[in-house]
């Protein structure tokens, strides 16, 4: 799958254009005007093995809720459509990754299965990461698994330091996402019928 996925979002408080390949070359253009959200963003496509061009305004002089809010669920939108096309032709559905960073250590388990469901256990000891309000990574992580119809566990096992964790946890999100994006020609839909054996319903 080689098509980029193109969207825009537009509201009265921000403007989004996003181009997402999954099977990419880890061309990556990112400006939110956030740079640690930028650099998170980052690794997620990076170790996706993803081209992401996302360009974001919006009004951060207010606070971040609302673009990073935002991004997440265009991002979302994104990853369904990719997922979706892939499954039709055979996919792994699930991945998994336990990822270290330093003292950090992050377990992140992922479904896509079409029901939106995020359980994220990160803990964290700052207001802020970079000018990111650390509450917000969690409510990025239950946007972006809204939109993007999947189901997403982050369970912090270990971390002290607030970059090592969050890092981590996109981190393994993205290990997570091209362990289960990965093809698998088992997982093929019949050809005589749109029943999918990723799942025993037949169905995702």
């Amino acid at each position: 799958m080689n098509n980029p996925i193109a969207l825009t979002r537009e509201t009265n408080e921000t403007q989004i254009s996003l181009k997402l390949t999954i099977d990419g070359q880890q061309h990556i253009s990112i400006n939110s005007g956030i740079a640690f959200f930028d650099h998170m963003l980052n690794q997620l496509a990076f170790h996706a093995g993803w081209d992401l061009e996302l360009e974001a305004t919006g009004d951060i002089e207010v606070d971040d809720h609302h673009l990073v809010e935002d991004v997440a669920l265009l991002l979302g939108q994104a990853i369904e459509q990719a997922w979706r096309t892939r499954s039709s032709q055979g996919f792994n559905r699930y991945g998994k990754s336990l990822l270290p960073m330093d003292e950090a250590l992050v377990l992140c388990a992922l479904d896509l299965s079409g029901r939106p469901c995020c359980v994220c256990q990160l803990n964290f000891t700052r207001e802020y990461t970079g000018k990111v309000s650390t509450e917000m990574w969690p409510h990025f992580f239950r946007s972006f698994s809204q939109t993007g119809q999947f189901t997403l566990h982050l369970q912090q096992m270990n971390g002290e330091n607030n970059h090592h964790i969050i890092e981590a946890a996109f981190k393994a999100t993205a290990m997570a996402f091209k362990q289960a994006l990965a093809s698998n020609p088992e997982n093929t839909p019949s050809q005589n019928s749109s029943s999918t054996s990723s799942s025993t319903k037949g169905l995702l």
